[in-house]
């Protein structure tokens, strides 16, 4: 059985293919180069979009300075870093509760979580940078860094965690954890399709238990680090979590995009059908609420304490334009999607979903530019802040970095068999059909 199996994978036949004709190579696979044109398209686009973003922050006078460029791949940065972190949760949840209906969208997710080591490349650049000119307040984002703890009251309180070494060290522990968790979810998942041996499935769900938990203070602590010490004097408890509904949210989203193409393409036929659109609508629509319900107790929370450390972050991002910004996210991140995914035709027709999709990625873009930034021109009177032609800056740099990341997406999902070829809930996965 092992022989066999290790043959058909070779070829992208799985051993499923007797029992489920749906599983034949031709249809789980696709062909040899398939992507490889668009692949590197994009990712020179991505590439060439970065470093357009640097130059223009050098060209558009005075009142645009460089830490708006790293601004805005750090949005992007932070964004497909939600897409990969998303993946990886998903690929432990599917193997902790045992997900039978997943067995053949999780590779997808897979996928999505081996690609983790990008947004690191990209978030150590803008990360790094900010290190190394931490001293210039018109280079980095992270205004802490270049702040003696003496001198700033609530800095001092907090330098016990918000310092060099510290977050150095505690940025080698996130992405050592993904790197391994990420690359372990996808060594077992290919090695039950080349042996067939279920003890590789067990060990995928004897990792996921510990890696949970790891995934859960990593993540969280991340996003403190990355997103909220960008406002060192900002306090919020939920923010890990914010993160976190969010990254769920667009690993969803993006694999439901993934699958509509594919099933386009006239791939996937009676494997991924209308109940797998059914069930990953359902997550979609759930975490859709649930970014909804942190978003608003987070801000009903600061705006009911009334604490001026708390409510400055909210103040400022209600005026010089941001209001808007606020508003969309208010509609287009949570109203209009809970409105049109609550429906249960609209879940299960892939082509309406990818423009769903398209959308809700766009709406995890702008709460990440909520969220970063505000904070390249903040303490600059409104005449002092450059006008909408800047914004040429964040959408070079944040499409950059995001046409990337899709570019090697789609070279890594046309690398090999769409699904898991032998995993061994697929029977269930093939047959699924929900009644609820």
């Amino acid at each position: 059985m092992s022989q066999i199996t290790a043959d058909n994978h070779g070829s992208g036949q799985s051993p499923w293919a007797g029992k489920f004709p749906a599983m034949r190579a031709e249809n789980i696979t696709l062909p040899a180069g398939a992507g490889g044109l668009l692949s590197i398209v994009l990712t020179v686009l991505g590439a060439a979009g970065i470093v357009v973003a640097i130059l223009l922050s050098g060209m558009m006078g005075e009142s645009v300075i460089l830490k708006h460029a790293l601004a805005s791949i750090h949005v992007g940065g932070m964004t497909v870093l939600a897409a990969s972190l998303g993946g990886l949760f998903f690929c432990m949840v599917f193997h902790l509760v045992n997900a039978g209906w997943a067995g053949t969208v999780r590779r997808q997710f897979e996928n999505l979580a081996s690609l983790v080591w990008v947004p690191l490349v990209i978030l150590a650049v803008t990360i790094g940078w900010s290190i190394l000119k931490r001293n210039d307040p018109h280079v980095t984002p992270f205004a802490w860094m270049g702040i003696d703890p003496a001198s700033d009251v609530v800095l001092g309180k907090k330098a016990g965690y918000l310092n060099l070494p510290f977050f150095i060290g505690r940025a080698a522990i996130y992405a050592g954890a993904w790197v391994i968790l990420s690359q372990l979810m996808n060594y077992y998942s290919r090695k039950v399709d080349e042996t067939g041996l279920k003890s590789y499935a067990a060990a995928g769900r004897l990792v996921s238990a510990p890696g949970m938990f790891v995934f859960a203070l990593t993540i969280a602590f991340a996003a403190f680090d990355w997103l909220k010490g960008m406002d060192y004097a900002f306090f919020s408890t939920m923010w890990g979590v914010y993160y976190f509904s969010g990254a769920a949210f667009t690993a969803v989203t993006a694999v439901i995009m993934v699958m509509a193409v594919l099933r386009a393409r006239g791939k996937l036929a009676g494997v991924v059908t209308e109940e797998h659109f059914h069930d990953l609508g359902k997550l979609c629509f759930a975490f859709t609420c649930f970014w909804a319900y942190i978003a608003f107790f987070q801000y009903f929370l600061i705006w009911y304490a009334n604490i001026p450390e708390e409510t400055a972050f909210f103040i400022y991002r209600k005026q010089g334009g941001w209001e808007k910004v606020f508003s969309l996210l208010a509609f287009g991140h949570f109203v209009v999607p809970f409105l049109i995914v609550i429906f249960r035709p609209f879940k299960k027709n892939p082509k309406a979903m990818l423009v769903m999709g398209a959308w809700l990625i766009f709406m995890q873009v702008m709460d990440m530019v909520f969220i970063v930034r505000p904070c390249v021109y903040v303490g600059r009177s409104p005449e002092q802040i450059p006008g909408t032609g800047a914004w040429l800056i964040d959408l070079a740099g944040t499409g950059g970095v995001i046409l990337l990341f899709v570019g090697l997406l789609i070279r890594k999902v046309a690398s090999g068999p769409l699904v898991p070829l032998n995993d061994p809930r697929m029977r269930e996965a093939l047959t699924h059909k929900n009644y609820v």
